[in-house]
């Protein structure tokens, strides 16, 4: 089973996203800020992660960054940011930074779970051919 962690600090946006997940079927994972993602995603290994980018303690690009600089074994795990910065500048620093994706809020449930499938496929992909993730 695919489980997805989301990392969201609107506790109500948190809980919304995190039933609809678990009602498509994901074994699901949440924190509040970027330093309780960064504990889950060391600890329990999500196969996927959705992050807010604006959070307080440790924001989403930090995350992100982090993963990448200080635990290369998990810097495969596909992140899709959902935030509320829906600027140009902005999207493009989020894919630049090593997103998998970029959606903004409010949120479309619909375009999230193809975005969601799309990484599955990836992580399929990459497992059959050997790839880490």
């Amino acid at each position: 089973m695919i489980t997805i962690l989301c990392v969201e600090d609107e506790t109500a946006i948190r809980k919304f996203i995190v039933e609809e997940l678990a009602e498509a079927g994901f074994a699901t994972l949440e924190a509040a800020n970027g330093r309780e993602g960064l504990e889950m995603i060391v600890s329990k290994w999500p196969d996927i992660v959705i992050c807010d980018i604006t959070m307080p303690e440790m924001d989403g690009l930090q995350l992100l960054a982090e993963i990448q600089m200080n635990h290369p074994e998990l810097s495969n795990i596909p992140f899709i940011f959902l935030t509320a910065m829906t600027d140009r500048d902005h999207m493009l620093a989020g894919l630049r930074s090593g997103a998998a994706d970029y959606l903004t809020k409010p949120i479309d449930l619909d375009l999230l779970l193809a975005k969601i499938e799309g990484s599955i496929l990836q992580i399929e992909n990459n497992r059959k051919t050997g790839r880490a993730f």
